[in-house]
């Protein structure tokens, strides 16, 4: 392949965005597989700081990427020998205040999303290029595309987004309007500050030979000036209002063909946007891959390879390999303790097959039961001590349950607002809980949701039964001891149990986390069932508000219950 380092794309405002081109080596106009983000075209997947998932990802899948070297990947993007040789130019920008380009770094903004457009449209121009642009990356490069394709660029022709959030409100930094920051600290220093451009720390470049961060070097003052500070903001944006709007996609104008693939285990990120995208987008040519495991595995498995593949041909190259004919959702199955997912084609999601059904909380009993309890009762617990967790019997026949659930329930605070954390789990007769590897977390529970009383105004126009969607446009504090009612969006799943399995909802005022693993050195963080999206800033969560006594009333007039999306069996 033909290689070009460190292209200067002007932008609109006379900045030059720093970008590697890979290119076939016979010089016909091809089309363009495009990632623009701030990770580093010149930070070496296996070298640096993502070291040791590449690591975990040679050890895992010894056979993975069978015709490549394998020398030239960068995290999160595709490997361009592979795509070159299959006829595709493939470019890797750094946006703008990252790697190699100048600039004031802020992740997400309109800004950052305008050089994006600008950049695409460059490509499509180039003598080299087809006219016809895709894109195809992994979380942060999932994001850039929502936010780009609600620009309308006119070259982008297809686009294939891998787990990536596309509310910045609901999706990643105000899950049910509480604030989840610690994640972002961590991340953002470690994967975006240090490929700051101007940072003398950075990494080097094994291709170029130079820092991949430019030659520029700041002092930290100066680069503490130049770039944003993303957990403040979200600390200081207690609403959706326009600074999440603004990095927000916007579906009405999202009218390209795309592929989007969510994770089952995605709870915090990798997930709701891209269900809220197959459902909500304007587009008319749409597909919604559904799949387990670790965010970056299956992106790069053979099999899933194979699918971008086709999916871009058919729109990039205009080649009839039958994608046009291809079922509108592709559903990797799960079953308690397997590691074999079979693919199931479906016509449209939710699932033509769905059941909602209601299965109800029994407080006295700390009991979920299909028939309605006309007695009224109540189960205390203390916020931040340990969660109600409610019990279904043992299930008599094999259940599938497949897509979006909610929670409504009857709850009082002994302060003026209160916080929920609700996670769908699901037991073997012997009691073994069922969960899966998921995006980050390791032992990922079926489902989460989350929802702060105050913000439980809901927009009447876009909630569903089975999707609640609240507004976050006002803060509604409680009276003490007064009963509200609350309903709580739980991020999609997909399970099928066998007979004699129970399903159980945990409802708590603080992170689902199991007990740490013995023997763990003091300090060292470990996963615990919620990944890193942990919601626990101080500021965001004040002990006298959010840590008072929480009751829960069922049966009667207070009737909480969970929706089930049960699927008839096929």
């Amino acid at each position: 392949m033909i290689i070009e380092r460190d292209v200067g794309i002007p932008s609109d405002d006379g900045l030059l965005l720093r970008a590697d081109i890979f290119r076939p080596d016979d010089e016909k106009p091809a089309p363009v597989i495009m990632t623009q983000g701030p990770y580093g075209k010149g930070v070496e997947y296996k070298s640096g700081p993502y070291a040791r998932q590449w690591e975990w990802l040679l050890k895992t899948h010894p056979d993975i990427l069978p015709n490549s070297t394998k020398s030239y990947m960068t995290w999160e993007t595709v490997d361009p020998e592979l795509w070159t040789s299959w006829g595709y130019v493939c470019i890797r920008v750094d946006s703008r205040g990252a790697g190699r380009t100048a600039g004031f770094l802020d992740v997400y903004s309109p800004r950052e999303t305008k050089d994006f457009y600008e950049a695409i449209e460059w490509a499509a121009c180039q003598t080299w290029s087809n006219g016809k642009v895709g894109l195809l990356g992994i979380s942060y490069y999932a994001v850039s595309q929502w936010l780009v394709a609600s620009l309308q660029p006119p070259h982008l022709a297809a686009m294939i987004p891998w787990e990536g959030a596309a509310d910045y409100y609901r999706d990643k930094f105000r899950h049910g309007g509480i604030a989840s920051i610690s994640f972002v600290d961590k991340w953002y220093s470690r994967q975006v500050v240090s490929n700051q451009h101007g940072n003398d720390q950075g990494q080097m470049d094994p291709w170029l030979m130079e820092r991949a961060t430019g030659p520029e070097r700041l002092s930290e003052d100066d680069l503490l000036a130049n770039r944003a500070d993303p957990a403040k903001s979200a600390l200081d944006h207690h609403l959706d209002d326009e600074y999440y709007r603004g990095r927000s996609a916007d579906w009405s104008k999202i009218t390209v063909p795309f592929l989007s693939a969510a994770n089952l285990g995605g709870f915090g990120l990798h997930g709701r946007g891209n269900y809220e995208a197959f459902t909500q987008a304007a587009s008319t040519k749409k597909w919604l891959e559904i799949h387990p495991g670790r965010h970056e595995e299956w992106f790069y498995l053979d099999e899933k390879i194979k699918m971008q593949r086709q999916f871009l041909d058919h729109f990039l190259k205009g080649i009839d390999n039958g994608w046009g004919q291809e079922s509108p959702v592709l559903l990797h199955l799960r079953r308690p303790f397997s590691t074999e997912f079979e693919l199931r084609r479906e016509p449209e999601w939710p699932l033509r097959s769905t059941r909602w059904t209601n299965i109800y909380f029994e407080a006295s009993k700390k009991a979920l039961t299909w028939q309605f309890p006309t007695q009224q009762s109540s189960i205390m617990f203390e916020a931040l001590g340990e969660p109600v967790t409610f019990m279904s019997p043992p299930s008599s026949q094999e259940t599938e349950i497949t897509g979006p659930m909610a929670a409504k329930l009857f709850v009082s605070s002994s302060t003026s607002d209160a916080d929920f954390f609700v996670t769908l789990q699901a037991f073997s007769p012997d009691g073994k809980e069922v969960d899966f590897p998921g995006s980050i977390d390791p032992r990922t529970p079926l489902a989460q949701g989350w929802l702060r009383a105050s913000h439980r105004k809901l927009d009447s126009k876009r909630s569903l039964p089975y999707r609640p969607y609240h507004t976050h446009d006002e803060i509604q504090l409680l009276d003490p001891d007064k009963v509200y009612e609350l309903d709580i969006e739980i991020w999609p799943t997909h399970i099928i149990l066998p007979p004699g399995f129970q399903i159980a909802l945990q409802i708590g005022g603080k992170d689902f986390e199991r007990p740490l693993p013995p023997d763990i050195p003091t300090g060292e963080w470990v996963s615990r069932g919620s990944g890193p999206w942990l919601h626990d800033h101080p500021e965001d969560r004040p002990a006298d508000v959010f840590g008072g006594t929480t009751t829960i009333y069922t049966g009667g007039a207070t009737g909480s219950f969970l929706l089930l999306p049960v699927i008839e069996q096929h």
